[in-house]
C-alpha cells in the first residue's frame, strides 16, 4: 500500500480519497465486469473519460495496489490492466452503489454473473 498522509482517520474519508471521484469506480467496473483491459478499451466506455484523467486514475490505482499493469507490446509500449485481489474487493461497494442507483435513480442493474443489464422499472 502506498504511503500517504490522509486528511482524516475516518475509513470512509480515506477510501474516498482513493476512489471517490466520478471516474475511478467506473474504471474498476470496466476492469471487473466488462473485460476491458487496455487504455483504449477503457477510454471507449460510454462515459467518455478524458485520456489525461484515465492515465492519472490508472496510475493512482496502481500506486494503491488495486490495479497491476503488464506490458503486452514493446514498441510502442502498451499495457494491459488487471485488478488485484484488493481491487476486486471493491465489488461489494460497486454492487451497493448500483443497487441504490437502480432503486432510487432509475438506472440499469448489471448482473455480473449473466453479463446482462436489467432496466429500471421506473
Amino acid at each position: 500500500m502506498a504511503k500517504h498522509d490522509f486528511r482524516s482517520g475516518c475509513s470512509i474519508a480515506r477510501t474516498l480519497e482513493i476512489v471517490g471521484d466520478k471516474w475511478t469506480l467506473l474504471i474498476v467496473r470496466d476492469l471487473l465486469w466488462h473485460g476491458k483491459r487496455t487504455f483504449q478499451a477503457l477510454q471507449g466506455s460510454a462515459e467518455g473519460i478524458p485520456s489525461n484523467i484515465l492515465a492519472d486514475r490508472l496510475k493512482r490505482l496502481e500506486t494503491w495496489s488495486l490495479v497491476r499493469r503488464e506490458a503486452y507490446q514493446q514498441n510502442p509500449p502498451r499495457y494491459a490492466y488487471h485488478l488485484t485481489g484488493e481491487g476486486e474487493a471493491l465489488e461489494g461497494l460497486l454492487l451497493q452503489i448500483m443497487a441504490f442507483g437502480h432503486k432510487h435513480l432509475g438506472g440499469g442493474r448489471y448482473d455480473p454473473k449473466t453479463g446482462k443489464t436489467m432496466k429500471a422499472g421506473r
